[in-house]
């Protein structure tokens, strides 16, 4: 009997977010250190590794700055989960050396699932690496948003996953020399504002499928009076956890 995976995420809504990403970030001048983040540590595993990939899986690297990194021979195949690419079941094609999937994996419904597929799209000794916001992440706005909403908090962002469960899940789904780590990567924002819109335009907007009431005019100036805190400059912290493994 196959047990039912939960609803945590909305499909729709994480479209929409990703969908909404894509369209501000196609205007240019939008915050986009996560992804570039995410795509330099990826380049410095590889070359630490020495693994040379002749066909590459990329998952969610819009910016195009990661293929001209790989090897002039290796075949890139680039996917989108706002183009349809369905990361919850199995992949048409495998066989590829080296799978990196960047910021996508913290909104699906069945992590180990999709870690799964991805293990098998992978050829033997092939590489699977997957980076997105962490547990540690956000905790400035967190405690925001629980002063906003006073005697009663409601879930404004969604759960992450953590170092620990991320090795759990590794070990789980069967990768060889599992590795999950985690890494803080320190922003510093003017105001409440250019924190919401910068969460915006890399996807981080709450993708949780159940309803929460709607941010009151008074809520918001008091997230963003506790956000703020009197200084004329914040400092937010975004945790980037890292999973990485390779198949038997």
């Amino acid at each position: 009997m196959t047990a039912t995976v939960p609803t945590i995420f909305s499909p729709a809504r994480r479209l929409a977010i990703r969908q909404r990403m894509r369209a501000m970030q196609s205007q240019g001048e939008e915050a986009r250190f996560l992804l570039d983040d995410m795509i330099e540590d990826v380049a410095e595993r590889l070359a630490f590794l020495r693994h040379v990939p002749a066909r590459a899986l990329l998952i969610g690297e819009w910016s195009g700055t990661l293929a001209p990194q790989l090897p002039p021979a290796c075949e890139v195949v680039s996917v989108h989960p706002e183009e349809g690419f369905d990361e919850e079941a199995p992949f048409p094609v495998g066989g590829f050396d080296l799978i990196a999937s960047f910021g996508t994996l913290d909104t699906v419904n069945d992590l180990p699932g999709a870690l799964i597929h991805l293990r098998n799209a992978l050829s033997p000794g092939g590489l699977m690496i997957a980076s997105f916001p962490g547990a540690g992440s956000l905790p400035s706005l967190r405690e925001a948003m629980l002063a906003a909403d006073g005697d009663r908090p409601a879930a404004h962002l969604h759960p992450m996953v953590d170092v620990r469960a991320g090795g759990q899940l590794m070990t789980r789904c069967g990768y060889a020399s599992p590795v999950v780590d985690s890494r803080p990567l320190k922003v510093s924002y003017r105001s409440f504002a250019q924190l919401i819109r910068d969460l915006r335009a890399q996807g981080l907007s709450r993708a949780l499928a159940s309803p929460v009431p709607p941010l009151t005019r008074d809520k918001a100036a008091t997230a963003e009076a506790t956000f703020m805190g009197g200084a004329e400059r914040q400092t937010e912290e975004f945790e980037i956890l890292t999973l990485s493994g390779f198949r038997k």
